[in-house]
């Protein structure tokens, strides 16, 4: 858990403004680590997609979490965004955000890299196309 720590930070936050601690969710199967701003049309496009599969996936019973990182503009524009989600997210003002993205090679948006919380290491840094080639999680973990 050590890893996921050094890469995302202690915390993050729940739908309902809480705290929740990185060290939590060792316990899922998969995490999401999902990059995407309200000013990218395709992820705009992705987000329902993805949010239909989450919450299927939750509904069977399947332990995996989203972390939203917000590569908007501004705090108020993430926030707007957010709204339509239901996992967790980064915080706006988090420095390792750009550490992130460059250990994880992310440059274009919307990406989705899937972690395995446990280790943190990557599972697939393409996240995106599994999860449009599966949309009802039938192959999940995507492993």
């Amino acid at each position: 858990m050590a890893h996921l720590e050094a890469s995302l930070g202690k915390d993050v936050i729940g739908k309902d403004g809480s705290t929740v601690e990185v060290s939590s969710l060792v316990d899922y199967e998969l995490l999401g680590v999902y990059f995407s701003a309200q000013w990218c049309t395709p992820c705009r496009n992705f987000t329902p997609v993805l949010t239909d599969c989450y919450n299927k996936l939750n509904a069977a019973g399947k332990r995996w979490e989203i972390i939203f990182i917000s590569l908007d503009k501004d705090e108020e524009t993430c926030k707007e965004h957010y709204e339509s989600m239901p996992w967790l997210l980064f915080p706006f003002e988090n420095d390792l955000k750009e550490q992130l993205s460059d250990k994880y090679g992310v440059t274009a948006i919307p990406t989705l890299l899937l972690l395995d919380p446990k280790t943190g290491d990557l599972v697939s840094d393409n996240g995106i196309d599994l999860v449009e080639q599966d949309p009802s999680g039938d192959k999940f973990p995507w492993k």
